[in-house]
């Protein structure tokens, strides 16, 4: 397959949209977590092709031109026909993506590094979602990516030849929409996150270790929107270690600092505009990672996450003064909840993520891998060394179900309750005009893949957006057109 080379098509593509769902079915409830109801659904555009009667010769020539076509590509041909690699090669030249047989045979190569022979039956898959699925395959990319606009800031590491041949020091880049506009280096600093300011950019990470007798601590940066450096901070709190995970910027212009020491600490401090500590406090909340935050009004919502004691949904409330007031976790009765993203919006805190079966006692949690337990269960208990795509899909889609909680700012309870079923809730934003929008990725076209390292399933997300207006009300859906990876 010509990976690489795919890839370029797609900055040349502009892929029309499916026509959006108005007035998209749902339901809202007060919630009493049981059963999900599914919310909305896409209408699915399905096109027929047609073929016409050619003459011998221009028969012959067609074959030999799709043959050509199937070879440069790296595209199965296994069971088809003449006539059906003719169909094939017309559908993606034309770029109507319409032939049923066409998603099966990018499908097919699309897997063929990890799972070759893998067959799927894409008959509920629209034109354009076929075609980005094709692009996707092609151009060795994800063609979901986010085009940014506007000003915002980035930060990543350069690795060369220090004492450990690793991190050699870290950057600040400051974009335009895609264009850079600087970028400048950082010394001696292994850079983890950084938030856009009203007037600059904070970075945060930890100082490089040089030596055995180091000590890595947590720092951070303040640059101006011009890229100077204004000043520089050691987070010195007696901690052993200590890493910042949030930095978040408060309305009378300070700084809060979210921060984990010793591995068992919530921390809170925060700053002058100028650098300059004003405050600090500690809370023990055991071996939980700090995974999301957000500024509320009356101080914070902050998830708190650990693999180890299958926490995935645990939401704690801190004020300003950095103590913790309150404490919730979502789920239902035989339901794990994972949440994905979360944001304040019209008074209320909604929390973006999936739902997958709770593991029942005297099951295996594969491995930790507790999201995908049951499905990889059923895989060990039938003694599958391999599974087809259309028997692994149903599998898979109905292990997860997107959920979107919209919660009271201040006794955190759920107030409504949305989902869709074979789906994981994904980013959550709000426009100028003020619309709520819910990404939602709806699984496809799943596979097996037990021997590689960084996941067992893989699949597709083909991303649909729910949008709510400012009262809360669901409004739309549409199909964004986009595709994005699975993988557990």
């Amino acid at each position: 397959m010509r990976g690489q080379e795919m890839l370029e098509i797609l900055e040349n593509l502009k892929p029309e949209y499916v026509e959006a769902a108005q007035n998209a079915p749902f339901m809202k409830r007060t919630v009493r977590l049981k059963k999900y109801i599914a919310i909305a659904a896409c209408l699915i555009v399905i096109v027929s092709a047609s073929i016409g009667t050619f003459a011998y010769a221009a028969e012959v020539k067609e074959y030999k031109e799709a043959v050509r076509f199937f070879e440069n590509y790296s595209l199965s041909t296994e069971g088809l026909t003449r006539g059906e690699m003719k169909m094939i090669y017309r559908d993606i030249e034309t770029k109507s993506f319409s032939y049923d047989k066409t998603a099966q045979v990018i499908w097919r190569s699309f897997l063929s590094e990890d799972v070759a022979g893998y067959e799927i039956v894409q008959s509920d898959l629209s034109p354009d979602e076929v075609e980005n699925m094709w692009n996707c395959m092609n151009f060795n990319m994800i063609p979901s990516a986010v085009v940014q606009e506007g000003v915002s800031y980035d930060c990543r590491n350069e690795y060369g030849d220090d004492y450990y041949g690793g991190i050699n020091k870290g950057f600040a880049e400051k974009y335009d929409g895609e264009t850079l506009v600087w970028s400048v280096p950082l010394e001696g600093v292994d850079v983890r996150g950084c938030t856009g300011v009203s007037d600059g950019v904070i970075v945060y990470g930890e100082t490089i270790l040089r030596s055995e007798e180091d000590k890595a601590s947590a720092c951070m940066l303040k640059l101006d929107e011009n890229g100077n450096m204004l000043w520089k901070k050691v987070l010195e709190n007696g901690f052993e270690w200590e890493r910042i995970a949030f930095v978040i910027e408060n309305s009378d212009g300070s700084y809060a600092v979210l921060s984990r020491g010793d591995y068992v600490y919530f921390c809170l401090s925060r700053y002058t505009v100028d650098g300059e500590r004003t405050l600090f406090s500690k809370t023990d909340v055991g071996n939980y990672g700090i995974w999301n935050a957000i500024k509320a009004e009356n101080g914070y919502i902050v998830q708190l996450g650990s693999i180890t004691n299958d926490e995935f949904a645990r939401i704690i409330k801190v004020d300003n003064e950095g103590n913790i007031t309150d404490s919730f976790s979502y789920g239902d009765s035989g339901s794990w909840y994972y949440i994905n993203d979360m944001i304040e919006f019209n008074g209320n805190i909604y929390l973006s993520g999936y739902a997958t079966p709770e593991i029942a006692a005297g099951e295996s949690d594969a491995g930790g891998r507790d999201d995908i337990a049951s499905v990889l269960n059923y895989i060990h208990e039938k003694g599958l060394y391999k599974i087809s795509s259309e028997e692994l899909t149903p599998l898979v889609k109905k292990n997860f179900t997107a959920v979107l909680l919209v919660c009271e700012c201040e006794s955190g309870a759920p107030k409504e309750f949305f989902s869709v079923e074979g789906s994981v809730g994904g980013a959550l934003r709000v426009n100028a005009s003020g619309v709520l929008s819910w990404d939602v990725g709806r699984i496809e076209r799943n596979y097996y893949s037990p021997m590689t390292s960084s996941y067992t399933i893989g699949g597709v997300l083909l991303i649909h957006r729910y949008n709510f207006d400012e009262a809360g009300t669901l409004i739309s859906c549409e199909a964004t057109g986009k595709v994005d990876l699975f993988r557990r």
